[in-house]
């Protein structure tokens, strides 16, 4: 094999691991989209309630 094939079959690897690696980061942001939108919602609550008790709570 000359450098180029060896070049040209890494590039393809190289973007088929990174499109696999994508589809992986995707599917747990969304797997986790649901707590974390929960979680956010909480502390924006938390803080309202804090902000309009003056204080700590």
């Amino acid at each position: 094999m000359s450098g180029s094939n060896k070049n040209l079959i890494f590039t393809i690897l190289a973007i088929i691991g990174g499109i696999v690696v994508l589809g992986w980061l995707l599917r747990l942001t969304f797997a986790l989209l649901g707590p974390l939108l929960l979680i956010g919602v909480a502390v924006v609550l938390y803080m309202m309630f804090a902000k309009n008790k003056g204080g700590r709570l």
